[in-house]
């Protein structure tokens, strides 16, 4: 899975955003926290789940990792439920 090309990213002044352009279901920008921003880096290439939880916890040691997998399925839940996501 990947990110849908449709959706730009920009950081400015350290807030991450999702910016739809023409042709999505969802219209408008959406901020990101640091988490979905890593994710949604993570998803700037072809990825898959756990692979993206793998980054996650190497990232923050002492991650729990059912904590980190149902954070990450939670964040791709909504990407998708805006058409955000490739599959």
């Amino acid at each position: 899975m990947k990110l849908n090309p449709k959706f730009l990213t920009h950081v400015t002044k350290g807030e991450h955003y999702m910016i739809s352009t023409s042709g999505t279901k969802f219209s408008g920008i959406v901020k990101n926290n640091e988490t979905a921003a890593f994710i949604v880096e993570c998803l700037k290439s072809d990825t898959t789940e756990n692979q993206i939880v793998d980054k996650l916890i190497s990232e923050y040691s002492g991650a729990d990792r059912a904590t980190v997998q149902k954070d990450v399925a939670d964040i791709l839940n909504k990407l998708r439920s805006i058409g955000a996501l490739e599959e």
